[in-house]
């Protein structure tokens, strides 16, 4: 007897399970949250019924990403092109863990994969914007800020913190807003490529600190005397 496709569940279901997937955190505490959840409901039960892997749309996401690099270093008004790809990567993004909770296929290798992907994806972000003129120096400290976000969740977590319980300014979303922000500048406004590109590095290298600053200072309180994180 072959199976029949997976039960989604009605969106109010989907937000009460990625809710307990994240902790149990609530929607309803971010603004506009819920109505993105309700969105990668619908976005992802399709793909669900036909059993797509939350894996293949998180690979296809970084291909996304890479190409958004490669158009942007064609010049002129390909980096409009670029934008629009980058934003797709955060659908995408999202996507990935609608269709994993969905299907309940969510798993420790799933979410290692994500992280990567996330972070190769940003790579290709500031590729794409110092193909277009930003100061290396800008990509390198905009990169560096957010990856040392990360990773201090990272290690938060290890050290037993599952929840940090701060949202920083410098979350995934505002790197893919100033990413695709910028870049639709340098399309919509060639002759001035390389001052757009360079204001979105450093925008991005400015807020990825002051982000990295919020989440240490969180996670520093949280955990005390910060014993739990040596070694």
């Amino acid at each position: 007897m072959t199976a029949g496709p997976p039960a989604t569940g009605d969106a109010d279901d989907y937000v009460a399970r990625w809710s307990a997937s994240h902790g149990g955190a609530d929607p309803a505490r971010v603004p506009f949250l819920r109505l993105w959840l309700r969105l990668m409901h619908r976005l992802a039960t399709p793909l669900v019924r036909w059993r797509v892997s939350p894996d293949a749309v998180t690979l296809l996401g970084l291909g996304v990403a890479v190409g958004a690099a490669l158009l942007a270093a064609q010049g002129g008004r390909w980096p409009v092109a670029a934008a629009v790809l980058v934003a797709s990567t955060g659908v995408l993004d999202g996507l990935d863990g609608a269709v994993a909770v969905l299907s309940g296929r969510t798993s420790r290798w799933g979410a290692v994969l994500d992280a990567v992907v996330d972070r190769l994806a940003e790579v290709s972000y500031l590729v794409a914007l110092w193909t277009l003129g930003a100061p290396g120096t800008w990509c390198v400290a905009a990169g560096t800020s957010t990856g040392l976000l990360e990773y201090v969740r990272a290690r938060a977590a290890v050290a037993g913190l599952a929840e940090i319980g701060v949202v920083s300014v410098a979350e995934r979303p505002t790197r893919v807003l100033i990413a695709a922000m910028f870049l639709l500048g340098c399309g919509l406004y060639p002759a001035q490529a390389a001052a757009w590109a360079g204001a979105g590095a450093g925008a991005w290298a400015v807020v990825g600190v002051v982000g990295l600053a919020q989440v240490l200072g969180t996670v520093r309180r949280r955990l005390g005397d910060g014993g739990a994180l040596s070694g």
